[in-house]
C-alpha cells in the first residue's frame, strides 16, 4: 500500500481517480490547489465551488482533503509569464507551464513533506516502462480525452512518483464508474477553459502588460495597410 495524494479540481476525473486508488488499496488524500482569486461559481477549477465539489467527492470516498494556496508560485510561474508571452507575439499554452512548474513540482513538494509516495491526477495519459528501465509516456487509450501532450515536459523524476490511474479508461468508463459508486459530480460538466480569466486571455495581458495592447496595422506581403489590430 502506498500513501497517495490526489490533485483534486473538483471534475468527475480527478474524483475517479482517487476512487480507484482507493478501491486499490492505498492511502489516499485528496488536495485542491488555490490558483487565483475566484468567485463562488464559475467555469474555472480554482472556483469556491470546484474545492466545495472537491471536498464533496472526498467526504463520499472518507478520505481527507485539503486545499492549498499556490496562488504566489501560480501568478510567478504561470500567468506573468504567459502574459509576457503574447506580449511578445507568441501564444503559449499555460496548461503545460502549470503542469511542469506547479503540479510536479510544488505540490509534489509540499505532497512529499507530508509523506506521500506518489501524486496522481486525472490526466488522460499512460506512464510505462521501456526494456531498459526508462519511463515513457504514451497516450490514453480513449484518444478524444488523450492530454498527453499537455505532460510532455515530465522528467524520469516525474513520471517515477506520478499515477495516471485514468489512462487505460474511457470517458464514458469513468462517468459510469463515477455514477456507479455514487460520487456527487458524476455528470459535471467539463472545465477546460483557461483558470486564471473569466473571458479571454486579452483580460491579462491587458491588466499586466497594458503597453501590449497597442492599436497596429495588418499589412500584406506588399506592405499594404489592410486592416488594424488592437495589440
Amino acid at each position: 500500500m502506498s500513501r497517495v495524494y490526489v490533485a483534486m479540481s473538483g471534475g468527475v476525473d480527478s474524483s475517479v481517480a482517487a476512487a480507484l486508488l482507493l478501491e486499490a488499496g492505498h492511502d489516499v488524500t485528496g488536495v485542491t490547489m488555490q490558483l487565483w482569486p475566484s468567485g463562488d461559481v464559475g467555469k474555472s477549477c480554482c472556483s469556491v465551488d470546484a474545492a466545495r465539489l472537491a471536498r464533496r467527492a472526498c467526504d463520499a470516498l472518507g478520505i481527507p482533503h485539503y486545499v492549498l494556496n499556490f496562488r504566489e508560485i501560480f501568478e510567478r510561474e504561470v500567468v506573468s509569464p504567459c502574459a509576457d508571452a503574447y506580449a511578445s507575439g507568441a501564444t503559449p499554452n499555460p496548461c503545460i507551464e502549470c503542469n511542469d512548474r506547479v503540479k510536479f513540482e510544488e505540490l509534489w513538494r509540499r505532497a512529499a513533506q507530508q509523506g506521500a509516495d506518489y501524486l496522481a491526477t486525472g490526466h488522460y495519459g499512460r506512464l510505462l516502462i521501456d526494456e531498459t528501465g526508462q519511463w515513457q509516456l504514451h497516450r490514453a487509450v480513449d484518444s478524444a480525452k488523450d492530454q498527453s501532450y499537455f505532460l510532455y515536459r515530465m522528467t524520469q523524476a516525474h513520471m517515477s512518483r506520478t499515477l495516471f490511474p485514468l489512462g487505460e479508461l474511457t470517458k464514458v468508463q469513468v462517468r459510469d464508474h463515477a455514477a456507479g459508486i455514487g460520487l456527487p459530480n458524476a455528470s459535471a460538466a467539463e472545465s477546460q477553459d483557461l483558470c486564471f480569466t473569466e473571458d479571454s486571455y486579452l483580460s491579462t495581458v491587458a491588466e499586466r502588460r497594458p503597453d501590449a495592447l497597442r492599436e497596429g496595422s495588418v499589412v500584406d506581403l506588399g506592405g499594404r495597410q489592410v486592416a488594424t489590430h488592437q495589440g
